[in-house]
């Protein structure tokens, strides 16, 4: 018997005993060794997506791990090779997927979201999900390649080319990672972030930030860029305000890549818009080249993953773990060690926070 974090109601997570799926045609069964905890697993854990998700649900998608088992006809994959899945199923079928946008499917099932994820010592996928990971990339760091892959397509989808000048707003994960993508693609890059913990992190990683509680956004914008405005800007914080600042941040024709989830409805200045030819992109998930690219720039340092971890805990303290990154300033990245030994003795041990 092995253990799995399950999301049960509005802030209540446990680690229950959870039964291993045998492989079945074209599948592989992992062994997961490090799932990080995002933004979207905390939208689940606050209740945000109770109509989407089904109780009990097992989360994490951001992941890597080991083949234990492949299932009949797969071919090109054993056991004990090193893994990250990209955790999109989609049916070919409806109109996004025969326009070649498979990633955003009409009908898509998100895996750890619209059906089992990672976070458990046993999991079972199809193997067409697979990401091959170099066998000399700890699997603490390629946990990170998911989000990495994020980044890749957000600084994909706003067509981000060198010597752009580029404006992150939020400097969370995703929005350190997509300032790091954008910086390895020649661009010149700002963050701005609030919090003064990520602030002195994206500094030591050589980004230059701002304080929008401090700093005169609008003027640091026109010495640098000689008043004519950014190129691209990047809204990943999630917040009204963040928002207003990546409107006002462009120059003529920029282009605003939309990249965080607003749960409800923003004001946006469409004046602005219309007065300076403005473009509004937005931008979802990935594709398997971005996925690819995301192995790369994590496996050659280009994305420092180390510096980005904040903390690993082991699977029966993961319930703790999002209450902890609620506080959202003091904590980059938390990971889940699937890999501890564990006595399956002990009663389902239930977590409320």
């Amino acid at each position: 018997m092995t253990l799995a974090v399950r999301y049960t109601a509005a802030r209540t997570l446990d680690t229950a005993p959870a039964q291993s799926v045998e492989p079945g045609p074209g599948e592989v069964e992992l062994a997961p060794a490090y799932v990080g905890i995002c933004g979207t697993d905390l939208h689940i854990f606050h209740g945000d997506m109770d109509a989407r998700v089904a109780t009990p649900a097992v989360l994490g998608h951001e992941m890597s791990g080991r083949i234990l088992r492949v299932g009949p006809g797969v071919e090109d994959w054993a056991p004990g090779d090193a893994v990250t899945v990209m955790p999109l199923r989609w049916d070919d079928t409806c109109p996004a997927c025969h326009a070649g946008h498979q990633h955003i499917c009409q009908n898509l099932d998100f895996i750890g979201i619209d059906s089992p994820g990672a976070m458990q010592q046993r999991w079972t996928v199809p193997a067409s999900t697979l990401i091959r990971l170099p066998e000399a990339l700890a699997l603490d760091r390629a946990a990170l390649v998911e989000p990495t892959a994020v980044a890749v397509h957000d600084v994909g989808r706003a067509q981000v080319t060198e010597s752009e000048k580029v404006v992150v707003v939020g400097g969370g994960p995703v929005g350190v990672l997509i300032a790091l993508v954008a910086r390895a693609a020649g661009a010149d890059v700002r963050v701005v972030e609030l919090s003064a913990h990520r602030r002195k992190l994206a500094q030591e990683l050589g980004l230059t930030v701002w304080d929008p509680a401090t700093d005169d956004i609008d003027t640091l914008v026109g010495t640098w860029t000689g008043d004519a405005g950014a190129d691209v800007a990047f809204e990943v914080s999630g917040a009204a305000g963040g928002v207003d600042t990546a409107v006002e941040v462009l120059g003529v024709r920029g282009r605003l890549c939309l990249v965080a989830i607003h749960p409800r409805p923003r004001e946006v200045n469409l004046h602005r818009f219309f007065w300076r030819e403005l473009t509004l992109i937005g931008a979802r998930l990935y594709d398997r080249s971005d996925f690819e690219q995301a192995v790369s720039l994590v496996a050659d340092g280009t994305i420092p993953a180390d510096r980005l971890i904040s903390k690993v805990v082991p699977l029966t303290q993961a319930p703790a773990a999002f209450e902890a990154l609620e506080g959202g300033g003091d904590v980059m990245k938390i990971l889940v060690d699937c890999t501890a030994d564990t006595d399956t003795s002990d009663d389902t041990q239930g977590v409320a926070v």
